[in-house]
């Protein structure tokens, strides 16, 4: 899980995490809007209520293989009853849920899917619930552009240096007498070698492991593995000037792209890039 992130609504910061992909935001903050001081009161008494119950225990069944539907039925019959309390404890261990969260610690409190937040934000106030769907938008949006910017850097830094490592092997490995269709089968075989070395695999292993998958292999690389491969493209044309052999070649630029991973790994620099 990641490290919560903050939205401001309405004078309330309300604390947001992603996990596998998914948004899960704070009921106890949430909570806050109508009592500061017993957040934890307002969020039972909402968990109370029998559509409330019918509601969570739907998102559940569709999106939770493991949920306890026979303990869930059992809870949904006693809701409404005068003496039915429930807290978000007792609904994620008796049912084995999902959808709410309860996390400990200086970033703790109880967390629910964006789904199961924006329900509650609608029983506690219709005008806090537009807030908070407004300040989540403009977050997601804001993520959204910064990763467009951050694959477009990555992107451009790979271009630059293909072209270097394209023209050092037309210079030094292709003969004149090559016809074009062999040409191509070098440029191929080039860029495998570094694929391999950063990879562990030729492109083509890759596509034969990933058939439902869009794109190549260096599409779906981390920044860090772009960065290496930048470097190996570089470091590769440099010692195809040199005429070292391709099998040679190959374990220099392996030794070269673990140790740089090792390094980029262990730095904070990248992290702060990516933050």
């Amino acid at each position: 899980m990641a490290k919560n992130k903050k939205i401001n609504v309405r004078g309330i910061d309300v604390a947001l995490f992603e996990d596998n992909k998914e948004d899960f935001i704070s009921l106890t903050d949430i909570a806050r809007h109508r009592d500061d001081e017993r957040s934890d009161y307002i969020l039972q008494n909402w968990m109370r209520n029998r559509s409330t119950i019918e509601f969570i225990g739907l998102w559940e069944k569709f999106n939770n293989p493991d949920f306890n539907s026979i303990e869930f039925d059992g809870i949904k019959n006693m809701a409404g009853a005068n003496s039915f309390s429930l807290t978000p404890k007792r609904w994620i261990e008796s049912t084995n849920a999902i959808g709410i969260i309860s996390k400990t610690g200086r970033y703790g409190g109880t967390f629910a899917h964006k789904d199961i937040a924006f329900e509650f934000a609608t029983w506690l106030s219709a005008e806090f619930k537009f807030y908070l769907i407004k300040e989540f938008q403009r977050l997601k949006e804001e993520e959204n552009s910064t990763k467009k910017l951050e694959w477009n850097l990555q992107r451009t830094i790979s271009k630059i240096n293909y072209r270097i490592h394209t023209d050092a092997i037309k210079e030094n490995l292709i003969p004149i007498s090559l016809k074009i269709n062999q040409k191509k089968f070098i440029y191929a075989d080039e860029a495998d070698i570094l694929n391999v070395a950063l990879f562990g695999k030729t492109a083509k292993q890759w596509r034969d492991e990933n058939p439902n998958e869009k794109g190549n292999i260096r599409d779906i690389a981390s920044i860090e593995q772009l960065v290496v491969l930048s470097n190996l493209e570089s470091i590769n044309a440099m010692l195809i000037q040199q005429e070292i052999e391709q099998e040679e070649r190959l374990i220099k630029l392996n030794e070269i792209a673990i140790n740089q991973m090792k390094s980029l790994i262990n730095t904070t620099i990248l992290k702060n890039i990516k933050s």
